[in-house]
C-alpha cells in the first residue's frame, strides 16, 4: 500500500485536522459544579481545588449570569448546610440551602441555564454517610424515602433535573414515583448510575465537609475492578426511569463510559471529578505541562469515550478557550 496510503497527509494543517476530527468538545457538552454554603458572607477558596470556591447564597445570581455569558448550558449544585444531623434533615428542608440556591439562580437567568441538583445525604448528615445509619450500617430502604423527599423539594424549588448520587438500590424508582405523584413529571433524573468507590474524591470531601466519620463507602459504591457490574447498574436505573446515566469518575473509567454508551445508546454523562481536576492543576502549577492543552486533552478523551455530557470543574476555563 505504501506510499499510496500516507496517514500524515490528513495531519499537515490545523484546517485539515479540524475537518477530520472524530471527537470534539463543545461548550454545549459542559456542566459546571458549584458548592453553595449556608451562613457565609463571601466566597471561600477550596485549598485542594485551586480556582474553586464555596459560594454564599448572595453570590449565585452573579455566578449564574457569568455561566450564561460563557455559553455553559448548566450547573449542578452541592449544598453545605449550617447544621447537620443523623437524618440529614436539611437536605429536604423546604428552605434548605440548595432549595434557596435553585430559586436564586432561576430568578436571575430563568430557562437560560439548566439547574441540576445533587441528591444525596452525605453533605447533610452528621456521620457523613449517604444514608440512614443504624448499628454502624448504612440502611438502604429507609434512606429511599428521604432521597425522594429531597428530590421533590428540589423540583418544587425549580430544579430542571435531579441527580441522585447515593448509590442506594432502588433510589431512581423511588424518586421517579415521588416526582410523578408530586406533579413534577417533567423533572428529569440524571442518575449517578455507575459511581465507584474512588480515591479521586478527596478534594470534593474537603470542599463539602462530607468525609465519613467511620468506615468508608465501599459497601454501596462500586468496586473499581468491575465493569460488567456497571452495565447491570445502568440497566436497572434506566428501567427505573433515569433519563440520563452517569459514570463517575471519568478518567480512570473511560472503558466503562465506552461500554455504557455502546450498550444502551442512552444519554451518557461523565463526572471529571475533583481529584482529576486537582492533578491537572498541580501539574500546571509545577510547570510539568501546559494547562490548557492538558485540560482539553482530558475533556476530549472523555468525549471520545462516549460521554454526551461532561461535568467538570474546568468548565469555565474550557468555555473561555473554546
Amino acid at each position: 500500500m505504501f506510499p499510496a496510503k500516507r496517514m500524515r497527509r490528513l495531519r499537515k494543517s490545523e484546517r485539515l485536522r479540524s475537518l477530520v476530527r472524530e471527537a470534539e468538545v463543545t461548550k454545549g457538552d459542559l456542566i459546571y459544579p458549584i458548592f453553595v454554603q449556608e451562613g457565609i458572607g463571601r466566597r471561600e477558596a477550596i485549598a485542594a481545588m485551586p480556582g474553586q470556591y464555596r459560594l454564599p447564597l448572595g453570590g449565585l445570581r452573579k455566578e449564574a449570569r457569568e455561566l450564561v455569558d460563557l455559553g455553559i448550558p448548566g450547573v449542578i449544585l452541592f449544598g453545605i448546610p449550617a447544621r447537620k444531623d443523623a437524618k440529614g434533615s436539611q437536605a429536604y428542608a423546604p428552605r434548605g440551602i440548595v432549595q434557596r440556591a435553585v430559586a436564586e439562580m432561576k430568578a436571575e437567568v430563568g430557562e437560560d441555564l439548566l439547574v441540576i441538583t445533587d441528591v444525596c445525604l452525605c453533605e447533610y448528615t452528621s456521620h457523613g454517610h449517604c444514608g440512614i445509619v443504624k448499628g454502624g450500617k448504612v440502611l438502604n430502604d429507609p434512606t429511599l424515602e428521604l432521597l425522594a423527599k429531597t428530590a421533590v423539594s428540589h423540583a418544587k424549588a425549580g430544579a430542571d433535573m435531579v441527580a441522585p448520587s447515593d448509590m442506594m438500590d432502588g433510589r431512581v424508582g423511588a424518586i421517579r414515583s415521588a416526582l410523578d405523584e408530586a406533579g413534577c413529571e417533567e423533572t428529569l433524573i440524571m442518575s449517578y448510575a455507575a459511581k465507584y468507590a474512588s480515591a479521586f474524591y478527596g478534594p470534593f470531601r474537603e470542599a463539602a465537609g462530607s468525609v465519613p466519620s467511620f468506615g468508608d463507602r465501599k459497601g454501596y459504591q462500586m468496586d473499581p475492578g468491575n465493569s460488567d457490574e456497571a452495565l447491570r447498574e445502568v440497566l436497572l436505573d434506566l428501567e427505573e426511569g433515569a433519563d440520563i446515566v452517569m459514570v463517575k469518575p471519568a478518567l480512570a473509567y473511560l472503558d466503562v463510559i465506552y461500554r455504557v454508551k455502546n450498550e444502551f445508546l442512552a444519554p451518557t454523562a461523565a463526572y471529571n471529578v475533583s481529584g482529576e481536576y486537582a492533578i491537572v492543576k498541580a501539574a500546571a502549577e509545577k510547570g510539568y505541562g501546559d494547562e490548557k492543552r492538558m485540560v482539553m486533552e482530558v475533556l476530549t478523551a472523555i468525549k471520545r469515550a462516549g460521554a454526551d455530557i461532561i461535568l467538570t470543574y474546568h468548565a469555565k476555563d474550557a468555555a473561555g478557550w473554546l
